[in-house]
């Protein structure tokens, strides 16, 4: 269970349906994110990951 901070809500909640992305970052390198539904208001949610 991934959790993410839901604007909407303006809590931690956890994230539904959470899929890892990777993004562009600055210098042409990958960032790595998630992204989901929150359970509660079906806000879209986002929250980037450490790298590995």
């Amino acid at each position: 269970m991934v959790e993410g901070r839901c604007m909407k809500c303006k809590t931690q909640r956890t994230m539904k349906d959470a899929k890892e992305i990777e993004m562009a970052g600055k210098g042409g390198t990958k960032r790595r994110a998630m992204t989901g539904v929150c359970e509660v208001c079906g806000t879209k949610m986002f929250k980037f990951l450490p790298n590995k």
